[in-house]
């Protein structure tokens, strides 16, 4: 389905997932709003999302895209957040962004030794939290909807290094008696999707990569900046260890960087997942 907006349009995806428990289950996920004041097209679109109704909300972060994003982004997000829903935090979620040569990004995964102004990041997750959304910034958490009892293991943007794989164990052992259990964080790195699995998740949900953000015909990602492979960059695809196998979901973004405000056959999107 797509939504005209004042930028462009954007997409909304709509896919179902075979799944042993959670039938019925709709999760719209959104990454990577990457808010500035004045963007009307993306609250718009985040209005428009809301009409869905979806039954839960997974937001894997880069919500914020300015040094003046919070109390915007926190307005943009309203209509959703009347939803159960959980988040973890991107990069630009603790600081605003910098000028970047585009070009350095066909290197390697971009660095962050060149930090921008920090952000009020405790008070943007407080609001979210007060909605009744999970931070599961390196947390674990349990939420019952429509009569599934739905559980979450989190991880913080690896990206940033902040991931902590030691602490998923743990996180595993606090679930109780849940139906189904999905990983959510930013970064979809392959250490990320191991450590996941290991814990044997049912889904997994990511953003980060913009689906290439730049892009060949058809969306075929030249980049994902991670070590994530590009035909992965967005969309769904299957992972498995020796003993377990489970869904990755890549979320496109709906917005990117204001210092490189520009995609080429990559809409800004959603998606809304159905269990099935």
């Amino acid at each position: 389905m797509w939504i005209a907006g004042n930028s462009g349009p954007f997409k909304i995806h709509e896919i179902e997932i075979a799944s042993t428990a959670g039938k019925g289950l709709r999760i719209l996920h959104i990454s990577d709003l990457h808010f500035a004041p004045g963007q009307a097209a993306k609250a718009d679109f985040l209005v428009r999302l809301s009409e869905l109704e979806p039954d839960l909300v997974i937001n894997t972060g880069d919500n914020l895209g300015h040094k003046d994003a919070i109390n915007p982004a926190l307005l943009a997000l309203e209509p959703l957040r009347q939803f159960p829903g959980v988040f973890v935090n991107g990069s630009n979620d603790y600081r605003a962004p910098m000028p970047r040569n585009p070009l350095r990004y066909f290197i390697g995964p971009s660095s962050n030794s060149t930090p921008g102004v920090r952000l009020n990041t405790k008070r943007f997750e407080d609001e979210l939290i007060g909605s009744g959304w999970l931070n599961l910034n390196n947390k674990a958490g349990q939420l019952e909807i429509n009569g599934t009892r739905v559980g979450f293991l989190g991880l913080n943007d690896a990206h940033e290094g902040l991931e902590d794989f030691a602490g998923l164990p743990k996180q595993t052992a606090s679930l109780k008696e849940v139906d189904i259990t999905i990983g959510v964080a930013h970064a979809p790195y392959l250490e990320v999707i191991d450590a996941f699995l290991e814990q044997r998740v049912e889904i997994m949900f990511a953003g980060h990569t913009h689906g290439g953000q730049l892009c060949l015909p058809g969306q075929k990602a030249l980049i994902t900046n991670c070590d994530l492979p590009t035909k992965y960059a967005s969309g769904l695809s299957a992972w498995s260890d020796e003993n377990h196998q489970a869904m990755l979901h890549v979320s496109a973004g709906i917005g990117c960087s204001i210092y490189a405000p520009l995609r080429i056959f990559c809409p800004p999107s959603a998606t809304l997942i159905t269990l099935s």
